[in-house]
C-alpha cells in the first residue's frame, strides 16, 4: 500500500525528510480497526517528531496521528463498528501513523465521523477537539453544561489548530467570555468568527492589553502556543485560585512559584497519555469524539479546516510541514486522497 514515510529524520526543505513509499497492509488483531484513510490531518506534533536529529530508521516510518476514513476490517475483540463505518481519529503516537492508505487504530479512541462533514473536514478535527476538550473541561474543570458561565479564559494561540476548537468549546458549551490571541488581521478574523469576544497580540505586553480591556485578571488560561514565551503572563494574569493548562512542552524550567501565592493550578495536557499508557479509561476518547460529533452534527461546533493541499503524497505533506514551522497556518491543515 501506498504511504509516505522518513529513514532520516531531515529539514524539511530537504526532499528525504519525508518520501512516497509502498509498505504491507497490516491485519487488525484485538480490538483494531483497520480503516481505509481517506483524509489526513497535519499537527504541530507531526512536525516535531520529523525534526531533525541524529538517528535513522532501518525500516521507514510512518507519521500522521489525525484521520477520518472507512472502516475496511475489525479485530476479533471489536464491539464498537463495523466494516463499512464511517471514522474519525488520532490515533496513538506509540504506533505507525495514519499517513498511509490503511491503518491500525484501537477502537477505543474512534469516534464515528459527522454525517454532515465529508472526509476532509472530518480529518481536522480528532486531536486537536480531544486535546481543547480535555484541557478545558478534565483539567481545568470547566463545566462543559455551562455552570461556569460569565467566567474569562484567555486562549492563547487561538487561530491555531486547538485554538480553533477551543475557542468554540469556551464559548458554545463552557459560555465563558473567550479572550483569544492572534497577530494578524487574519487569524484576528478567524478567531472572532468562532466566537472570541476579545482578541490581544501574542507578540505584545499581554497583561497591558487585557488591563486596557477591563479584564486584569482571567479565571482560566490555556497555552496553545510557547509555553516559555506566554507562562509569566499567564501567571501574571491568573486570578487567585484559577486555573492555567499548557499543551506545549517547555525548553526551560517553568516558574511555576509564581503561582504559589495565589493558590493557581498548573496542568499539562497530552492527548496521547491514554492510549500511550493503556489506562482503563481509554474510551473516554471513543465517548468524546462521538459527542464531538454529535455536536457538529446539531451545528453548535463547526469544522476547523483552514486549507486542503490535495493528494496524499509526500510533496503536500512537506509543504504542510513547512508551514506550520513557519507559523502561518490559521486553523488546519488536511490532505485529502491517495
Amino acid at each position: 500500500m501506498k504511504a509516505i514515510g522518513l529513514h532520516r529524520y531531515l529539514p524539511i526543505d530537504n526532499p528525504e525528510s519525508l518520501i512516497d513509499i509502498e509498505i504491507a497492509r497490516p491485519e487488525a488483531a484485538g480490538h483494531d480497526l483497520l480503516v481505509k484513510v481517506e483524509a489526513i490531518s497535519v499537527n504541530p506534533v507531526d512536525a516535531k517528531v520529523r525534526a531533525p536529529k541524529d538517528q535513522t530508521e532501518a525500516t521507514p516510518r510512518v507519521l500522521g496521528w489525525d484521520a477520518a476514513g472507512t472502516v475496511a476490517a475489525v479485530g476479533p475483540d471489536v464491539t464498537l463498528f463495523k466494516v463499512g463505518d464511517p471514522v474519525f481519529y488520532a490515533g496513538s503516537i506509540t504506533r505507525p501513523g495514519a499517513n498511509s492508505e490503511y491503518h491500525l487504530v484501537d477502537e477505543r479512541i474512534v469516534g464515528r465521523k459527522p454525517a454532515s462533514l465529508d472526509f476532509s473536514h472530518a480529518a481536522a478535527l480528532p486531536l486537536t477537539a480531544i486535546t481543547a476538550w480535555e484541557a478545558l473541561f478534565s483539567r481545568l474543570g470547566v463545566s462543559p453544561e455551562g455552570r461556569d458561565g460569565g467566567r474569562t479564559v484567555l486562549i492563547v494561540g487561538g487561530a491555531g489548530g486547538v485554538g480553533s476548537i477551543g475557542i468554540q468549546l469556551a464559548k458554545q458549551l463552557g459560555k465563558l467570555k473567550v479572550i483569544a490571541t492572534a497577530s494578524r488581521p487574519e487569524s484576528a478574523k478567524w478567531a472572532t468568527e468562532l466566537g472570541a469576544d476579545h482578541i490581544v497580540d501574542h507578540f505584545k505586553d499581554i497583561p497591558a492589553q487585557l488591563k486596557a480591556l477591563g479584564h486584569e485578571q482571567v479565571d482560566y488560561v490555556l497555552i496553545f502556543n510557547d509555553t516559555d514565551r506566554h507562562f509569566p503572563a499567564a501567571a501574571a494574569v491568573i486570578k487567585p485560585q484559577g486555573g492555567i493548562c499548557t499543551i506545549v512542552e517547555n525548553s526551560a524550567p517553568i516558574a511555576v512559584e509564581l503561582l504559589k501565592a495565589k493558590s493557581a493550578a498548573f496542568h499539562w495536557e497530552f492527548m496521547f497519555t491514554r492510549s500511550m499508557f493503556g489506562t482503563p479509561d481509554m474510551i473516554e476518547q471513543h465517548k468524546l469524539l462521538t459527542e464531538v460529533g454529535r455536536l457538529i452534527d446539531a451545528g453548535t461546533l463547526r469544522t476547523t479546516l483552514g486549507e486542503n493541499l490535495g493528494p496524499i503524497n509526500a510533496a503536500n505533506l512537506r509543504r504542510a510541514h513547512a508551514m506550520l514551522e513557519q507559523g502561518r497556518a490559521i486553523g488546519k491543515l488536511v490532505l485529502s486522497g491517495f
